[in-house]
């Protein structure tokens, strides 16, 4: 999955959470089908310990995973002052939200009568996550119920594969995903995969997204696809991964738990039927990219592929 950076505006609160909610669903991202285990799931809790209600538990849950936050808890700055703990300089905060009650009065056009009633409007306040609170007690850090271990599968033939690529890698949350803006892929840890083919099949794919960066391939779908450039990003990255997984012998599962791309997928390929072969022809070179960069290079020229008219060149061409 390749993550963009969200803008900031002055919004309402309403509307950012909306349209937060709407970037996710438009992404396709299905966080309930994942190839790695995930943790024990709760209600968002106050500093006091009370559940969120309503939709401030799917905003703090959406929050949460997009951040690789695992506490469940939440606090305004003051609440974590009065905890005994300090927000880590540099912390930004989100919102929570809740409706305040107020007395209007209106009169009568007709009779001049005047009557009380009783309106709400939605309010928000910055709260943050104990993960981003130094100094708070213990409980504010559950322990997971289950001591992670690394899953079987580790080959350090692949190990110095990725080694080998010069990725900016961190391990965080329970979240993969290329950030273009920093040029970074952030990995949840080994730990939470059911196996390392898993592990290295997920990577190989942000891997991919990684190979289109302007400092590289420079893979700008936006004047070929428009609106349909991110669908088309990710149909890139799943051949792309489905090659190197050929090639490392790496398992191609994965591509099911992408099928809510696949409406975005058919509507461009009914529209355009040479669409495939530039998806294909553009995976072909992030997965040569990776290849060489990881010392599997292959020599193309027995392969014939220098000769005659090579339908994947025309196909990047078009």
């Amino acid at each position: 999955m390749s993550k963009f950076a969200s803008r900031q505006t002055h919004e309402s609160p309403a509307a950012r959470i909306t349209r937060e909610i709407i970037a996710r669903l438009e992404a396709g991202t299905r966080p309930w089908i994942r190839p790695w285990r995930g943790t024990t799931t709760t209600r968002p809790l106050r500093a006091c310990g009370i559940p969120y209600r309503g939709l401030n538990v799917f905003w703090l849950w959406m929050i949460a995973d997009f951040c690789g936050f695992t506490s469940p808890y939440w606090m305004t700055y003051r609440q974590a002052a009065l905890l005994g703990g300090q927000v880590r300089k540099g912390e930004k905060s989100t919102i929570a939200i809740f409706y305040k009650s107020y007395a209007k009065e209106l009169e009568a056009s007709d009779t001049g009568e005047r009557t009380s009633e009783t309106r709400r409007v939605l309010k928000a306040y910055a709260v943050f996550s104990a993960d981003q609170v130094d100094g708070l007690p213990e409980r504010f850090h559950p322990a997971p119920l289950v001591v992670p271990t690394e899953p079987e599968g580790r080959q350090a033939e692949l190990d110095a594969f990725f080694a080998a690529l010069p990725i900016h890698l961190r391990h965080q949350g329970d979240e993969a995903y290329y950030e273009p803006l920093v040029d970074r892929i952030t990995m949840p840890s080994p730990t939470l995969f059911s196996g390392f083919d898993q592990y290295y099949a997920t990577l190989g794919h942000e891997s991919s997204h990684w190979s289109g960066h302007k400092s590289r391939l420079d893979r700008d779908l936006k004047g070929r696809f428009g609106s349909d450039a991110y669908a088309m990003e990710e149909l890139i990255a799943e051949l792309s991964s489905a090659i190197l997984g050929a090639e490392l012998g790496l398992p191609v599962t994965h591509l099911d738990h992408h099928a809510s791309y696949i409406d975005h997928w058919l509507a461009v390929l009914k529209r355009d039927d040479r669409a495939i072969l530039t998806a294909a022809a553009k995976a072909e070179e992030a997965a040569s990219m990776l290849l060489k960069l990881g010392g599997r290079t292959r020599d193309s020229a027995a392969d014939g592929e220098n000769g005659g008219d090579d339908i994947e060149s025309v196909a990047l061409a078009a």
